[in-house]
């Protein structure tokens, strides 16, 4: 890779992040409908946690090892990180219009984890790819414009299923152990979506070529086969710099309250707020509402994120992200003062909190992070980083089902509660982060 790397147009970053509203339309799809899928499949409460298991299990795997191989790539065509989008994209859109035919429970958590794999060969050298063509100066607006794409492509993937009730007048009501035709034409149209965002971004981006001494390097790692790959990541996990260990636990506390947040605040609303049971007129109301905040609360991260540059300039990117996990983690807190359907209204405004931290945590912690990373191993140290997203979500999935069944008595709100107070603890472990070290 070059020494020097030009300063990039608006354009120019505009093109090489676009994909990621694609990928987003595969996050988003299945954050805002899979605990309602696999509650319409027969899914007890409980169980929820346990079916998401499948998704951060393949990240752990798959994650370091795209990044590694992402780095020592280099197609003539495609260049480094490209091929890993586009082959991501292809798994992901067949795995998209497949879910919504899940005719059973496992079907469905089987195509999950299938998604997540295929989701996760496309997102992950997306982080590389702004490390690798911007400045140190330009990588705060590289994944700032990563949050807004991420936060549009959310929120049109969020408003799906209303909109085809509302504006469509497609059915939302499904039968005994099917999915209703809203879902089933959001995710043919999200499959869309992802595989025509990804191959424009494909397309209309450039990437720098290995220098000779790169290229000799790989060509040496490669003789040495798997196995030297394997020890690299171990050795590059056990020598993470200081920064990304602090960072690294910064996540291990945001994720696990985001995940609370996707596994049970769509059924708080639908069950706990609209009283309804699946399958029920209510609990169908309830669900198309939770995708509506959903969608308003990445409109919220889309527009935030064109003033997130602004604001790590003006107060460093530490008291930005702290600023903004305050802000969704109270937000989250509020979910107990909504009582009824007279007060959905309050809805907006905690989707909108998160909103504000979700934009955040898509940008600031790997701003933060790639400052202090060597450059030719950026995609190895970005899924190692990735580690500390998936170890909460395992723990979450193996372990929340038997807190809710045995401490919670089940209650959904009390667990997207537990996600708020999380997300706080995090904001303040922003604090010990040193950004001049």
């Amino acid at each position: 890779m070059q020494n020097t790397k030009p300063t990039l147009s608006f354009w120019q970053i505009w093109n090489m992040s676009f994909g990621f509203m694609g990928i987003q339309f595969g996050w988003g799809l299945q954050m805002a409908n899979m605990s309602s899928i696999y509650e319409n499949l027969g899914a007890k409460p409980e169980e929820i946690p346990a079916l998401w298991l499948a998704a951060p299990l393949t990240g752990l795997l798959v994650q370091p090892i795209i990044g590694y191989l992402s780095d020592r790539t280099w197609h003539k065509t495609l260049g480094r990180r490209r091929p890993y989008f586009l082959i991501g994209a292809i798994l992901s859109s067949i795995c998209l219009i497949l879910m919504p035919n899940s005719s059973t429970l496992w079907m469905a958590a089987g195509l999950l984890w299938i998604l997540d794999s295929s989701i996760n060969i496309s997102m992950e050298p997306f982080r590389a790819f702004v490390a690798d063509n911007l400045t140190e100066n330009q990588r705060a607006k590289g994944f700032a414009m990563q949050s807004f794409f991420i936060g549009l492509g959310a929120t049109i993937a969020s408003a799906l299923p209303w909109i085809f009730t509302n504006w469509l007048n497609v059915s939302s009501i499904s039968g005994k152990g099917q999915i209703a035709d809203n879902v089933k034409w959001s995710f043919y149209i999200g499959a869309v979506a992802f595989l025509g965002a990804v191959i424009y971004t494909v397309f209309t981006s450039k990437e720098y070529p290995p220098s000779d001494l790169e290229i000799e390097d790989r060509k040496k790692e490669q003789s040495k086969g798997f196995g030297a790959g394997f020890k690299e990541i171990v050795r590059a996990i056990f020598s993470m710099p200081k920064r990304m260990k602090q960072l690294a636990l910064i996540q291990f506390l945001t994720w696990p309250g985001l995940f609370l947040m996707w596994f049970f605040y769509t059924p708080t609303v639908a069950v706990e707020i609209f009283g309804g049971a699946p399958g029920t007129q209510e609990y169908t109301d309830g669900q198309n509402l939770a995708g509506l905040t959903y969608s308003f609360e990445n409109i919220i991260t889309f527009v935030f994120a064109l003033a997130l540059p602004i604001l790590a300039q003006k107060f460093s990117m530490k008291w930005t992200h702290f600023i903004c996990l305050i802000l969704g983690g109270f937000g989250l807190l509020m979910i107990n003062l909504v009582n009824s359907k007279s007060d959905v209204w309050m809805l907006f405004l905690i989707m909108g909190l998160v909103g504000i931290a979700w934009s955040s945590i898509l940008s600031m912690p790997y701003a933060m992070l790639t400052g202090c990373l060597p450059q030719n191993k950026i995609g190895i140290y970005m899924g190692i980083f990735n580690f500390f997203i998936v170890l909460p979500e395992i723990l979450a999935s193996l372990f929340f089902g038997k807190i809710m069944e045995h401490w919670l008595d089940g209650s959904r709100m009390a667990a997207v509660t537990i996600g708020g107070v999380l997300i706080i603890l995090a904001a303040f472990l922003t604090l010990r982060i040193k950004e001049n070290e």
